[in-house]
């Protein structure tokens, strides 16, 4: 199994808002795609923003590169995610997962 790692910032109104958009919008979208495997959202404060990271996990980078398209380290923000950052990764880091303890 692959983890694709991204994070962005934003306001603490923003990182509830992107937390419902990822949960309501994006999350289906991804459960429909062929090798997705599930995600997890993590925020914490920082100051007066939000980190936001996003880990999706993925069977394979065949199937990351169905999500992502042929550069498969290039981030995928949509304009409803986009206008809710401060900033964000432009580019993801892929890790392979080799021990997985979660029950």
């Amino acid at each position: 199994m692959i983890v694709r790692s991204w994070s962005g910032h934003t306001t603490a109104s923003g990182g509830q808002r992107y937390v419902a958009y990822f949960r309501n919008i994006l999350l289906p979208k991804l459960q429909r795609l062929d090798g997705h495997r599930g995600a997890m959202v993590f925020t914490r404060g920082e100051g007066e923003e939000v980190e936001v990271n996003v880990l999706t996990f993925w069977d394979s980078m065949v199937s990351i590169r169905g999500f992502a398209g042929a550069d498969p380290a290039a981030a995928v923000v949509e304009p409803e995610a986009e206008a809710l950052l401060k900033r964000f990764d432009a580019r993801v880091k892929h890790f392979e997962v080799l021990v997985d303890a979660r029950a």
